[in-house]
C-alpha cells in the first residue's frame, strides 16, 4: 500500500505543486485578513464560507454568457438588485466605483460586477454614469443560493466581494463607511500583491 500511495504522490507531484502555487496567494490574503490580525485591529467586511455561483446561470444584459472565472485575478466588487435600481443600488453601484478608485494604483485589480435579478432594462444613463461596471442578468433563485438569503430585498444595496479565484467570499452591510471599506480592501490587496496570476477559463 506504501509503494502505491508513493507512486501516486510521485505522478502527480507536479499537480500538486501547480494548485499549490496559484492557490497560495489567495490563501495567504484569507490568513493575513483574518487569522493572523495585529492585536486591537477589528475587520468591518463579514466573512462568508468561500462558494461560485453556476457559471450557466449568468448572462450580460447584451445576452453574453458571463462567469466569475472570465475575472480570473480581480478582486470584484458586487452588488445585487432589479434593474430599476432603487436609491440603495444606486447607492451601492457608486460606493464601488469610489471605492474601486480609492484605491489609487490598485484600481486596476479591482473590477465591478451589478447582477440584475428580473429582466427590468437598465437604463443608459446609469450605464453611463458607472461606466465600467458589467452588467449581468442572474436568476433570482441562484443569488438565494448563492449569498444564503431567501429575501431578495435584504440584498438591496449590499457590496459583496469575489476573490480572484471566482468566489463570494464577503459581504458589507447596507450603507456601509466608506474609509472601512477602503480598509478591508487595502488589507487584502496587500497582502495578496506578489502572487502568480491565475489564467481566465477558455
Amino acid at each position: 500500500m506504501s509503494v502505491q500511495t508513493t507512486g501516486h504522490w510521485q505522478r502527480f507531484r507536479l499537480l500538486y505543486a501547480l494548485l499549490a502555487v496559484c492557490s497560495a496567494p489567495i490563501v495567504a490574503a484569507y490568513l493575513a485578513y483574518y487569522v493572523f490580525q495585529p492585536s486591537g485591529r477589528t475587520n468591518y467586511g463579514v466573512l462568508i464560507a468561500p462558494r461560485t455561483l453556476a457559471e450557466a446561470e449568468l448572462r450580460t444584459t447584451d445576452g453574453s454568457p458571463f462567469d466569475f472565472h472570465s475575472l480570473a485575478g480581480k478582486w470584484v466588487l458586487v452588488t445585487i438588485g432589479g434593474g430599476d435600481c432603487a436609491a440603495r443600488c444606486s447607492d451601492a453601484l457608486l460606493q464601488m466605483r469610489q471605492q474601486r478608485l480609492m484605491t489609487g494604483k490598485d484600481r486596476e485589480r479591482i473590477e465591478r460586477v451589478w447582477l440584475i435579478t428580473d429582466g427590468a432594462p437598465v437604463s443608459a444613463q446609469r450605464m453611463r454614469e458607472y461606466e465600467g461596471t458589467l452588467w449581468v442578468r442572474v436568476p433570482a433563485d441562484a443569488v438565494r443560493k448563492w449569498t444564503s438569503e431567501p429575501r431578495l430585498a435584504e440584498l438591496e444595496g449590499v457590496v459583496w466581494l469575489v476573490d480572484p479565484m471566482g468566489n463570494l467570499m464577503l459581504r458589507w452591510p447596507q450603507d456601509p463607511d466608506p474609509q472601512r471599506v477602503k480598509s478591508d480592501l487595502a488589507r487584502l490587496l496587500t497582502a495578496s500583491s506578489h502572487w502568480v496570476r491565475v489564467e481566465k477559463s477558455r
